[in-house]
């Protein structure tokens, strides 16, 4: 009997050990676990900030996409007017020439018709 005294207070004993052993590797599985929530918490956090600044960002992009659009539709409208009045200053240069040549031609001729009237004489 007392062996088995003995036997039972040996297995008491290592039972013992054994509880206290669970307990703290329950202890720091409840510790890891709190660690874990807290990054999870943290990290929930992160994402929906990020979220937010993608939307932002995204507004931003649409923002800028459009005055680009805007400013290359002026741009564009500026070409325009400015190639219009090149060509109406093309078309008057070249009515002028036209006048001038005509008139050159006219000149000419009166000088012919002077000389032609010198050598007559």
């Amino acid at each position: 009997m007392e062996q088995d005294l003995e036997k039972s207070e040996e297995q008491t004993n290592h039972s013992n050990k054994k509880i206290v052993e669970l307990e703290e590797e329950l202890r720091v599985v409840g510790n890891n676990l709190k660690s874990l929530e807290v990054s999870e918490e943290k990290a929930t956090q992160r994402e929906g900030s990020f979220v937010e600044q993608v939307k932002i960002l995204a507004g931003s992009l649409k923002e800028v996409s459009f005055g680009k659009r805007i400013v290359a539709e002026a741009r564009a409208e500026f070409a325009e007017r400015s190639v219009q009045k090149l060509q109406k200053e093309v078309d008057r240069l070249e009515d002028d020439l036209v006048q001038e040549k005509e008139r050159n031609k006219l000149l000419q001729e009166e000088m012919e018709a002077t000389l032609q009237d010198i050598q007559n004489m």
